[in-house]
């Protein structure tokens, strides 16, 4: 059994923040795999299903960011599981906007969410990490991350969402590099076909005069051959 976490903060005043980023990236996973619905659960909300072979368990906890870890952990241990069978999808301020990077075990980096969860269950799981940019001061940071995407974040946005949730399958099966190359075929823009061949035009289509049907006699063919 795998628990894929989203990290945000609970609340329709929150949902469409760039913190809560996380959250919408589960929200689509389970839309698109036909999960179960979601229910109180682990001091948050849970919703069950399957990911190629795999159980999932998805979560959202409720405890607000900076105690994620209390959900993540209390749901780990009623399973039985160690932190090798979760993975966290959170904001990244150090990426660009739609950029993103698959990590095992490392630091926090200063994300609140992050650093509950290292409290909890340390550091040795699996992170998705989502670009969201920068603000670009430091003092700016929290009222950054507190607001909603704006409107000419909607494109990038949907994109990097439609491809997690279509390389899901690898992510849960392990497969790293099968899910980034998942994603990113996703959001590769369409080819144009190829244009078809012209096909060169018949005798009769090309030079008109020829194919006008020959009325002449035998004698008068014999004739102007010898002209």
């Amino acid at each position: 059994m795998l628990l894929i976490t989203g990290l945000g903060n609970p609340g329709a005043k929150y949902e469409r923040n760039r913190h809560n980023i996380g959250f919408m990236a589960v929200e689509r996973i389970a839309a698109d795999h036909g999960f179960g619905p979601w229910r109180s659960k682990f001091q948050g909300l849970v919703s069950e299903g399957r990911l190629g072979g795999q159980k999932v368990l998805l979560l959202k906890p409720a405890t607000f960011m900076n105690r994620s870890g209390q959900a993540v952990g209390e749901a780990l241990r009623f399973y039985k599981l160690g932190p090798e069978a979760l993975i966290v999808i959170h904001d990244e301020l150090d990426l660009a906007p739609g950029k993103l990077r698959l990590k095992q075990g490392g630091g926090h980096a200063g994300h609140n969410g992050l650093r509950s969860i290292h409290a909890h269950v340390g550091p040795d799981y699996t992170r998705l990490r989502l670009g969201i940019g920068h603000p670009g001061h430091k003092d700016r940071v929290a009222s950054y991350v507190l607001s909603d995407f704006a409107k000419a974040d909607q494109g990038w946005l949907d994109d990097l969402l439609r491809g997690i949730s279509e390389g899901a399958d690898k992510l849960a099966a392990g497969d790293g590099p099968g899910f980034l190359n998942a994603v990113a075929l996703s959001r590769a823009p369409a080819r144009k076909p190829a244009p078809k061949p012209t096909r060169p035009a018949d005798k009769a289509t090309a030079d008109p005069e020829t194919s006008r049907e020959d009325s002449r006699t035998a004698m008068q063919k014999l004739i102007d051959k010898f002209r």
